[in-house]
Formats: C-alpha cells, sequence, structure tokens
C-alpha cells in the first residue's frame, strides 16, 4: 500500500514521475516511502469525445488503505494533478485526472 497505477498515452517520463509522486503520496497522507508501488499502463487506443482531435490523457489512481479522510484524498488528488504536467514530454491536448480511493477490505499482501 499504496498500490498507484497510471493509465497513459501521453509521452511521460514514468521513472521521473514515480520518483516524484512517492514522496508527494508520503507527505500528503502519512504512508510509507517503501510501501509506494507505481505501475504504469500504456494506452494504445483512445477517443475523447467525438474523436475529431487526436488528444491524450494521463489517469492517476491511488488506493490506499481506509482511514484517510476525503479531504486528504482530495489534497492528494489535486497534488498529483499538478505534479504529471512536469513529466511530460509533451502538454498541449493532455487530459490528466486522478481519483485517490480506499482499498477494498480483502485486500492482501505478502
Amino acid at each position: 500500500m499504496p498500490q498507484i497505477t497510471v493509465d497513459y498515452s501521453a509521452p511521460l517520463d514514468r521513472r521521473g514521475f514515480a520518483l516524484a509522486l512517492h514522496p508527494l503520496v508520503v507527505e500528503t497522507v502519512d504512508a510509507r516511502l517503501d510501501a509506494c508501488k507505481t505501475r504504469f499502463r500504456e494506452v494504445e487506443e483512445l477517443v475523447v469525445g467525438d474523436g475529431a482531435t487526436h488528444d491524450t490523457v494521463v489517469h492517476v489512481e491511488i488506493a490506499l488503505l481506509a482511514g484517510r479522510t476525503a479531504e486528504a484524498k482530495a489534497r492528494l488528488a489535486e497534488a498529483v494533478i499538478a505534479l504529471v504536467p512536469a513529466h511530460l514530454k509533451e502538454r498541449e491536448g493532455v487530459h490528466v485526472s486522478a481519483e485517490v480511493r480506499d482499498l477494498d477490505a480483502s485486500y492482501a499482501k505478502r
């Protein structure tokens, strides 16, 4: 925990983003740095709106153990959205979003 998934179609400095994101998560929601795990999934095809433009996306989902307030999760989502542009190779036409949620009670790890 935290389990972080980044879906992206924009040219993104993945490692640089993860290395900047982990301390941000630690600072904002009191997590442990060595517990942060980020995986990236490249989106091969994307259609935004009527498909008239070739927009790209970066969507960051952060799943945490329960116990953080809605306000703390909202602060983290906003901080993540603010962090993404610094790690994009191109910024034009990029839709950036973030969701911070609780892990399901069934979450287990080894």
